[in-house]
């Protein structure tokens, strides 16, 4: 067995250790109500929302509140760290002890399908690049983290940190360079550390910026990404190239790393923050305008898809998701020619989800498929999903949605 096979052991153990005794501290306590200062204008088809099941579990005993972290500042010493490092701990595994895939396979949505190690309610990462749709299934992510990738023109970095639920695709080409990131081993909020290999600059994954090193300061360009689970992303995008688990790593793709973590109230590692007005792994789609920040709980969508126009800080966004898909997704309302669209749920079937006041039809990705705009794109609200304890941390006091 080798090194790396050793460090993911020693992970796993601790992770396991942790959730053994959170578990043995948690009462029943029933999942509290949320409220937001403003009302959503929820726009779907008028029929009754369907619910989806919750599988995570009870909320553990309230722990003490912790410091406060330093927010990002200037880079000033290329040697120091832009966060407070009281958070920035090391994993275990080591530098690159959990290996990124840097020579990613690719097969068709029905050759996957046909394997084991995927399943129904696993989730992917979805991205859209040039018209070409791919998929990075979750139980490949869960091992390796990053997937170096080129799609199309575009060389991307493909990430997700288990620990915080947070996928993120960022461009690999930086100051004119392309390079590749690997796993540092270090987290900071129990977030995913990537580094680049051209400067061995540490990056902040959920920041989407450096954070230590040569290129301390410098944000990641972002591409826009969805997560679904695996039942409906094959219904809706059977042409899709889906990453295989020809990694040339020997790993059990079909078992989830972590044991229980996902659906525990337990964390691995302490962090700055602990907002418990939701439950911390709860799924949440993040929005992000100056120094606003609100959030959808993707649990509360409707099954079948419901569209929600709201506002964050100065910028009025469309929102549009499915439980039963597990997918939440934002867009600006404003077009890059300045016009402001008014929109509401399809009565197409997905993958079109938005309609809007001109005639449009407009899919998930935020593509016009139908109407006088067909071929234009929505411009990406600055948001993504993750864990709420996650992103409570990351972007503290964040208004909680309601329908």
């Amino acid at each position: 067995m080798n090194h790396d096979i050793f460090a993911m052991a020693a992970t796993v153990s601790l992770l396991l250790n942790a959730c053994v005794a959170s578990t043995q501290e948690m009462t029943e306590v029933v999942g509290q109500e949320t409220q937001s200062s403003s009302e959503l204008q929820v726009v779907s088809d008028g029929t009754r929302p369907i619910p989806c099941e919750r599988l995570l579990q009870p909320v553990g005993a309230e722990p003490k509140r912790q410091p406060t972290a330093r927010s990002l500042r200037p880079a000033q010493d290329a040697n120091a760290w832009l966060v407070d490092t009281t958070y920035v701990l090391d994993g275990g595994p080591g530098k690159d002890g959990i290996p990124s895939v840097d020579q990613p396979e690719f097969g068709t949505v029905e050759e996957v399908d046909r394997q084991t190690w995927l399943t129904d309610a696993d989730l992917v990462v979805g991205t859209v690049i040039g018209g070409e749709v791919r998929a990075y299934p979750h139980p490949i992510m869960d091992w390796h983290e990053i997937v170096n990738d080129q799609h199309g023109a575009e060389a991307l970095a493909i990430t997700y940190c288990p620990l915080t639920g947070s996928a993120l695709v960022w461009n690999r080409v930086i100051d004119g360079q392309t390079t590749t990131f690997g796993v540092s081993g270090l987290l900071f909020n129990n977030n995913l550390i990537p580094y680049d290999r051209a400067s061995d600059s540490n990056w902040s994954q959920m920041l989407a910026q450096s954070i230590h090193g040569k290129r301390a300061g410098t944000a990641a360009e972002t591409f826009p990404v969805i997560e679904m689970n695996w039942k409906m992303w094959k219904a809706l995008f059977p042409d899709a190239r889906v990453l295989t688990n020809d990694t040339g790593r020997d790993r059990p793709y079909g078992r989830y790393p972590y044991g229980a973590y996902k659906v525990s109230d337990t964390l691995l590692f302490p962090t700055s923050r602990d907002d418990r007005r939701l439950h911390r792994k709860e799924r949440v789609l993040g929005v992000r305008s100056g120094s606003s920040s609100k959030v959808w709980v993707v649990a509360d969508f409707p099954a079948g898809g419901t569209v929600v126009e709201d506002r964050v800080g100065d910028a009025e966004i469309v929102v549009g998701g499915a439980c039963d898909g597990q997918f939440a997704t934002a867009f600006l309302r404003t077009l890059p020619d300045g016009t402001r669209l008014s929109f509401r749920r399809s009565e197409m079937p997905l993958p079109i989800l938005f309609a809007d006041d001109e005639g449009n039809e407009w899919d998930l990705f935020g593509r016009a498929v139908r109407g006088p705009r067909a071929g234009q794109q929505l411009v990406h609200a600055d948001s993504y999903v993750a864990y709420w304890f996650a992103w409570s941390t990351f972007f503290p006091d964040p208004e909680i949605a309601s329908f």
